[in-house]
């Protein structure tokens, strides 16, 4: 039996969030300190960088509160690989060019 299937049956859905990941709780006696395992189940790709805060830290035990929906803040997808992705000064995308350091930079001499 596939184990989102197993949180789907035996446990119970204590929420959503914005983009419809569910987040379940469910509770065996055998587990160790006696707390329940909590999960998330994505919705589409599984993509755990976009889980909101607040759900991260209830499913990290850090917090037994269960978010209310719409408590979170709208998140900025990650734009790593992409055209949009941050590029410093000096960047070689950016046509290697960068303004010279003046004064702040002394070369080290053995």
């Amino acid at each position: 039996m596939c184990v989102t299937w197993l949180y789907k049956l035996l446990g119970k859905c204590v929420g959503r969030d914005e983009l419809l990941n569910e987040y379940y709780e469910y509770s065996f006696r055998s587990l160790p300190f006696k707390r329940p395992r909590r999960a998330v189940i994505y919705r589409g790709q599984s993509e755990p960088s976009k889980l909101p805060v607040m759900w991260y830290r209830w499913l990290h035990y850090q917090t037994d509160v269960v978010p209310k929906a719409g408590a979170e803040h709208v998140r900025t997808p990650n734009l790593t690989g992409t055209v949009n992705a941050y590029q410093p000064e000096g960047h070689p995308e950016k046509k290697g060019k960068r303004v010279r350091a003046v004064g702040d930079y002394q070369r080290w001499r053995p």
